[in-house]
């Protein structure tokens, strides 16, 4: 499995052992006046071109390097199935696909998916033949529709500012799994650190009333806990007391295991999937709590670009490279910007106790008519469910920078349910409605933005939070848009952004002013994090960013991830003690 790209498990959290990547080369056909559907591609033995998955076709991964507009693509690839397979369901899973997507196995329709950026999956099974089988996908996209999250995909024809190279069709890993006919779909962890437990809300499908359901839990191999139940419903909740107690913190992602056994008709469906034993608070008197430790949060802008994959990552190291350059940096952390991650990154965060902010592309999402939530809504929910069991995530942000431009009633309103369902599905987590403190009447973050270069200006336009004011950079420009809710914690999730070119190009972007020497620097990147860190009234900062990307040139890194100074030096700035930590 080695000669295929991406080749490693993408779901370290479900695992099972009966598995087949279908990375690699596939059909493929860009289809900009989507007549494929009624020309039938889905049925064709054939396309007109090929492709590497799980690469999009602008990327000099995929082997095409596309980078117009793309309004439709198809792929077709045959696949073998396993003899033993054959009294299991087949699944098939596609990590992400951008962004209508349709599949066909054999000619026939199984299902369609919307949304970019999320994981799914269908049972295939009935599709399947004993004569041989091919599988289908047809994708469109429309970063222009305003019906489609987007995040920082460019809807000009070329990257500008901060908007970067579009990305359409398969992008993550697709894959089939094997498994039972009763078998274990999903978990979600709920960690206990008071009484040194987990409960877990398991779902199955398939499974008969009276199924016996079983979960292990361990730790470094020695057994922790287990518990037992019989199935009476599609979900079922169960406790584990764990014999030891060890927590997840920031730069300890201690982890226990977790073994699934689904016991059916003589049967047994086995998954293996972990969690954290760890607990998030956020109040605005002791900031940011770790399992009850009070912990400024340290974190970089990080969205995920990568040269050759644009936002699929070449390989599984790569993703391990970003988090250990970022904590070499001093951070503990990072804001996720404009994109949902992939599974085996908040694996790896989790294994290195790595805080993370998740968000999603909202971006040229039209927020602005309330019936527009269909198109965002199901997504986020999707990503919230998938992902509620890592630990590093400490908290969701659905939306950002976000306002409504003829008037805020209905932006208002679609923010404020979006905020109100995370809300029901995660009460673990605090929630950041809206990054940038762009109007909303509900979130648990003062969240805002600033980009003020010089440290004595920043440092004083946030020395009167005793008194009630935050002169942040949205308060600045537009005070309209500004709604104060200083009496919550208060996080800067974007400042610095200093523009360091390390070699001559014009087309270079960046905030503010560029600086011209080393010392220059230095001296204007501790001026600004040390005015956050010495502020008792901040509990977090987030620096603009870990890397370059395209036209952007404003990273501790350069674009193909090249320090631009010694890590050192930077971690001698941003892992200073900050006045709120215990």
């Amino acid at each position: 499995m080695n000669n295929i790209p991406r080749c490693e498990h993408p779901r370290p959290d479900r695992h099972r052992d009966e598995w087949i990547n279908l990375n690699g080369e596939w059909d493929f056909e860009i289809d900009n006046a989507k007549i494929g559907l009624e020309k039938e591609f889905h049925k064709r033995e054939s396309l007109n071109g090929k492709i590497t998955v799980p690469f999009s076709p602008e990327s000099v991964l995929s082997g095409i390097g596309h980078t117009d507009f793309m309004n439709a693509v198809w792929y077709r690839k045959n696949i073998d199935i396993p003899l033993e397979w054959a009294e299991k369901r087949i699944i098939l899973h596609i990590d992400a696909c951008d962004h209508t997507t349709t599949v066909f196995v054999n000619g026939k329709k199984v299902g369609t998916h919307k949304g970019g950026y999320i994981s799914f999956s269908f049972d295939i099974t009935r599709f399947l033949s004993k004569d041989g089988n091919y599988i289908t996908i047809y994708a469109e996209d429309d970063v222009r529709s305003g019906k489609q999250t987007v995040g920082k995909q460019s809807q000009r024809l070329e990257s500008y500012g901060c908007h970067y190279t579009r990305t359409t069709g398969i992008w993550q890993t697709v894959w089939l799994e094997a498994v039972e006919q009763a078998h274990v779909v999903s978990y979600k962890a709920y960690p206990n650190i008071s009484d040194t437990s987990v409960t877990l809300e398991v779902k199955t499908a398939g499974a008969n009333i009276g199924d016996t359901l079983r979960v292990t839990a361990t730790y470094g191999g020695k057994v922790m806990g287990s518990s037992e139940t019989k199935i009476n419903s599609q979900s079922e909740f169960m406790k584990i007391d764990l014999a030891e107690k060890h927590l997840w913190e920031c730069g300890k992602g201690r982890l226990y295991d977790l073994n699934f056994e689904l016991i059916s008709n003589g049967k047994t469906d086995v998954m293996k999937g972990y969690f954290g034993l760890r607990e998030v608070r956020l109040t605005k008197e002791n900031g940011l709590q770790i399992n009850g430790k009070t912990v400024f949060g340290r974190f970089v802008l990080d969205q995920g670009f990568y040269p050759d994959g644009i936002i699929t990552a070449p390989s599984d190291e790569a993703l391990i490279f970003d988090i250990e350059a970022s904590m070499a940096c001093g951070f503990n952390g990072a804001r996720l910007h404009q994109k949902v991650f992939e599974p085996r990154f908040l694996y790896h965060a989790d294994t290195h106790g790595y805080m993370v902010w998740s968000e999603t592309g909202n971006w040229g999402f039209d927020h602005t008519e309330f019936a527009n939530i269909e198109h965002f809504l199901p997504e986020w929910m999707e990503e919230v469910e998938r992902d509620f069991s890592h630990p590093s995530v400490i908290g969701w942000c659905p939306f950002n920078e976000t306002w409504d431009k003829n008037g805020r009633q209905h932006s208002v309103a679609l923010i404020d349910m979006v905020y109100d369902v995370t809300k029901m599905l995660d009460n673990t987590r605090p929630v950041i409605a809206n990054s940038g403190s762009y109007p909303t009447t509900r979130t648990d973050v003062h969240d805002v933005h600033d980009y003020e270069q010089d440290p004595e200006i920043f440092r004083s336009n946030y020395s009167k939070i005793a008194e009630g004011i935050v002169n942040d950079q949205l308060l600045r420009k537009d005070p309209k848009r500004q709604i104060s809710k200083v009496h919550l914690p208060i996080f800067v999730s974007e400042y610095g952004g200093i523009k360091w070119i390390m070699e001559a190009d014009d087309t270079a972007w960046g905030y503010g002013k560029s600086v011209t020497t080393e010392d220059e620097f230095f001296e204007r990147l501790e001026g600004l994090t040390d005015a956050l860190l010495e502020n008792p009234h901040i509990f977090a900062y987030c620096y603009t960013q870990l890397t370059d990307v395209e036209q952007e040139q404003n990273g501790l890194l350069t674009y193909d991830r090249r320090f631009k100074f010694e890590p050192e030096k930077f971690a001698r700035i941003f892992a200073k003690k900050a006045v709120i930590e215990d």
